[in-house]
């Protein structure tokens, strides 16, 4: 089972999100459609602008947990490194 580390952005440079999941599609989907409460549904972040996969969940977890200590800058080039006009990544995975 493959697990992902995902940034979600409201629009390029705008409010970041990072999450864990083990079905990025689903939970892009909730984020997307508003589903559940919380930050994305406040702040309209909703573009999946960057994710990486890990073949178990001790690793991903431990990746998300250091990504979370990087300071906003570094989380933006690291999204510009894969992804320089913040293309919403969504589409071609969904399909």
């Amino acid at each position: 089972m493959a697990f992902y580390v995902y940034l979600l952005a409201s629009k390029k440079h705008g409010t970041l999100y990072l999450g864990v999941t083990n079905d990025i599609v689903r939970r892009v989907h909730e984020h997307r459609t508003k589903a559940i409460s919380g930050f994305t549904k406040r702040y309209d972040v909703d573009k999946l602008v960057w994710f990486e996969i890990y073949d178990d969940a001790i690793t991903a977890i431990a990746r998300e947990k250091e990504l979370k200590k990087w300071r906003r800058d570094w989380k933006i080039r690291l999204i510009e490194g894969q992804n320089p006009g913040w293309v919403d990544l969504y589409p071609g995975i969904a399909s």
